[in-house]
């Protein structure tokens, strides 16, 4: 299974990005999907989320401006970023946990990076 993400780039302040993961490979069901962060000297963190029953979840600095969400037929998983932040700028990765192997496996995309300039 490979998750491949895509969309970062530079923007300024106030401007928009949509990033998109898309997984690959032998899949047979996918619970949750998730986007996360991180920025130089500091650790990943969890910016939003999405079940399988659609429900999410959003780091507080993120609520009202990032929306994720999913399209099982295609397995992805995308983030529509508006009002961005320089403080938003980092690498951002997504996760799916697969089912597999009889269990629920985590796995990362490499990343993209995400610039917003002032």
């Amino acid at each position: 299974v490979q998750l491949q993400a895509s969309g970062g780039g530079l923007v300024q302040a106030g401007g928009s990005l949509r990033l998109s993961c898309a997984a690959s490979g032998s899949i047979f069901r996918i619970n949750g999907m998730g986007w996360y962060r991180q920025a130089p000297g500091k650790q990943r963190e969890s910016v939003a989320v999405i079940r399988s029953g659609g429900s999410t979840n959003y780091v507080d600095s993120v609520k009202g401006r990032f929306t994720i969400s999913r399209d099982n037929a295609k397995n992805t998983v995308y983030l529509q970023m508006n009002s961005l932040k320089p403080e938003d700028t980092a690498v951002y990765y997504c996760n799916m946990d697969v089912w597999r192997f009889g269990t629920w496996v985590p796995y990362w995309g490499k990343g993209t990076q995400v610039t917003v300039s002032s």
